[in-house]
């Protein structure tokens, strides 16, 4: 039995969910998704406990049924109480304007860099951090990634767009002569 795929999800109130052939959507006070159906697994709501079930024991049908109960508590969470990334700007120069789904950045190039961001993700500007923040995770994580790919941090001065939480491994510049 997979470890995740046998923990139940707690609904919590105000979290409504509708089972269907093809698909699962999740509504909360923070908006509505929807999660496809994997093959090999049932979904069943009983009161405010949704749980996952998977038809037989095969390696392919094992792994949809962790993946099924993930990304149903994925959106049981985002429309309950959302996600979010911060992202550091570090650098001399470098500056963040705007917030909404439009910032742009000066991040040493001889223009400056636009990002807008899609539909369900907002982007909020906070002197040198970027926090993208929405109900999908999935989204908010590939918001993150593309922004952080603008500018990676550099290994000798750690210059660049970092996750908040990440540690730059940092090597010794050139020894000199003696």
């Amino acid at each position: 039995m997979s470890r995740i795929g046998k923990q139940p999800i707690e609904v919590p109130a105000g979290v409504t969910i509708t089972v269907g052939e093809t698909e699962i959507t999740v509504a909360g006070p923070k908006g509505s998704l929807s999660v496809p159906v994997q093959k090999n697994t049932k979904t069943t709501l009983e009161g405010n406990v949704l749980t996952v079930t998977r038809s037989d024991d095969e390696p392919e049908s094992r792994a949809w049924h962790g993946l099924q109960r993930a990304l149903l508590n994925n959106a049981v969470l985002g429309v309950t109480k959302g996600f979010e990334k911060k992202l550091e700007v570090n650098g001399v120069g470098f500056r963040l304007q705007g917030g909404g789904k439009n910032i742009e950045m000066a991040l040493g190039f001889s223009h400056p860099v636009k990002y807008t961001a899609p539909d369900g993700v907002d982007l909020k500007v906070d002197k040198m951090t970027i926090i993208v923040s929405g109900i999908d995770k999935q989204q908010v994580g590939q918001v993150a990634a593309e922004i952080r790919a603008l500018k990676k941090p550099e290994p000798y001065k750690g210059k660049g767009i970092k996750y908040a939480d990440e540690v730059i491994l940092r090597k010794a510049g050139k020894a000199g002569k003696k």
